[in-house]
């Protein structure tokens, strides 16, 4: 059985990037919730356990906290940032509101490098988010590095194997953040790297086997790799229990519908059912503009459809999700600890009462890439598991404004252009996403000596590794101008063409 390390989630919008981290590593990672039952952390054995950052305060009232009891199991403990001073604090350190707040970029000084910072430079460039701040430590233990305005950036119990960070290395932000956290992994834990995705793949299909029985699941097949991956999984585990259900929206992107029935026939044996809903969702949609309310309605008439489909095919006890973990981490705050509310997305989140459903999602740990390992360790094709994501309501986001048959096929085509472009250019593969936006403004324009007054595409392309943040991608002028010409002379409807270059933060990756 491979070593684990178990994270405990405080919140932090990184707590899975900590995870993802540990796995890189080859060691498995276990993501739970602050409060887990000490109980449940012994079933697991782990070979250390990671205290996440998070938004709150040690001295908020009903600030989130472990049970105590989690030092005195004898296993090593590394907490970051908030996870720091709660760790001090709850062994008898103090933690004040800093003077001044550490966010961003700060200079990291190591006073003694012990077992977690060993092999590192004296000093480094390291990412802070912090307002409170250690200024007493517990018994036992001692300084290892300092900040500009912090003296217990590092502290470490070497007897206990107690340490503490107060920025957070799992960033890319973090000079040499994760070799502190392989320091951690391999020095301090003693942990091997016997850990891929292959052993992933058996232990969630034993996972699916052990939670669904007998039972008959359904999931909603978009093509993407998401759904795709959790299709290919899950029928895995339990063969024909499996239902796959394409709904075509009318939101989806030009021969989408031909695409995925041809996919599914290659790729995933087992039965799938497509459903033609278009013409309810455009009604629905009719005259609405506001982001939010457009992805409820969708993922609300989403589930409609759904339940309509359950009801025909009788006795149906679980809805699948190819849900992944920025989706549930940009969506749904931690119970007690609540953060910032980014965007909903229609596949996360409970499901009405009445459709008697639960919810499996196999993939909601993991990242894209990760997702896509585990579709080659499936046997899916390239073709399919280096698709570009699509978001969950489709189209829906890309016209900014109303939805309407003509906007959304003037969106369709454009998008075509330059997908097709980025394919013949060889810059497809090199992007984490691209796709075209139609903006709800005209511009004057000129053609065949004629005035023109049309809308105007514009064309988003962003190189990441997570989605987490992401740039915008310098694609080549020529290739830009091209893609332009095109969707000008053979969109009937655009005129103008712009080009995106906001990155992922401050800008999201998708305008809605």
């Amino acid at each position: 059985m491979p070593h684990t390390i178990v994270v405990l989630d405080f919140g932090s919008q990184y707590t899975q990037v900590i995870a993802r981290r540990i796995r890189e590593a080859n060691v498995y990672s276990k993501v739970l919730p602050f409060n887990t039952a000490i109980s449940e952390i012994n079933k697991i054995n782990p070979a250390g356990i990671i205290l996440s950052g998070g938004p709150a305060s040690v001295h908020t009232k009903g600030a989130p906290k472990p049970k105590k009891e989690i030092f005195n199991l004898g296993i090593p403990i590394l907490g970051i940032c908030y996870g720091l001073q709660l760790m001090a604090s709850m062994l008898g350190g103090e933690v004040k509101k800093s003077q001044l707040r550490e966010y961003g970029r700060g200079k990291l000084t190591i006073l003694k490098k012990g077992l977690l910072l060993k092999n590192l430079p004296k000093q480094l460039t390291v990412w802070n988010s912090h307002g409170d701040c250690l200024v007493s430590l517990p018994k036992g233990f001692q300084a290892l590095a300092k900040t500009e305005n912090s003296s217990y950036a590092s502290i470490e119990n070497s007897d206990k194997k107690f340490y503490g960070i107060q920025f957070h290395p799992e960033v890319e932000h973090s000079e040499k953040g994760v070799e502190i956290i392989r320091n951690f992994l391999f020095t301090v834990c003693k942990c091997k790297a016997d850990w891929g995705m292959d052993d992933f793949t058996i232990s969630a299909v034993n996972e699916i086997k052990q939670k669904v029985g007998g039972k008959k699941v359904i999931l909603g097949l978009s093509g993407g790799v998401d759904s795709s991956v959790a299709a290919a999984l899950i029928h895995r585990a339990i063969g024909n229990q499996l239902t796959c259900i394409f709904v075509d929206n009318g939101l989806l992107r030009l021969n989408e519908r031909e695409q995925v029935k041809e996919l599914f026939k290659q790729h995933i044996p087992g039965k799938l059912k497509v459903v033609l809903a278009g013409n309810l969702f455009l009604s629905k949609l009719k005259g609405v503009t506001d982001p939010e309310k457009k992805r409820k309605i969708i993922g609300k008439t989403f589930i409609e459809v759904f339940d309509a489909e359950v009801r025909k095919l009788g006795k149906v006890d679980y809805l699948a999700q190819g849900t992944l973990y920025p989706d549930v981490i940009e969506s749904v705050p931690i119970e007690g600890n609540p953060a910032s509310l980014i965007k909903s997305h229609h596949n996360v989140g409970g499901l009405p009462k009445k459709m008697k459903l639960a919810l499996l999602e196999p993939l909601r740990e993991l990242f894209k890439d990760e997702v896509r390992n585990l579709g080659r360790s499936l046997g899916l094709s390239e073709y399919v598991l280096m698709r570009h994501p699509f978001p969950g309501p489709g189209l829906g986001v890309r016209v900014i404004g109303a939805l309407t048959s003509k906007n959304l096929r003037v969106l369709r085509e454009a998008d075509s252009i330059f997908i097709d472009e980025l394919n013949s250019s060889g810059w497809y593969h090199k992007l984490w996403q691209a796709f075209c936006v139609f903006l709800p403004v005209k511009s004057v324009g000129v053609m065949g000596d004629e005035r023109t007054y049309e809308n105007v595409i514009s064309l988003r392309a962003v190189t990441s590794s997570d989605a987490m943040t992401a740039d915008w991608a310098q694609l080549p002028d020529k290739l830009l101008r091209k893609v332009s010409n095109r969707i000008i002379n053979e969109v009937k409807g655009a005129n103008r063409v712009v080009y995106d270059i906001s990155s992922k933060p401050p800008s999201t990756i998708e305008w809605e």
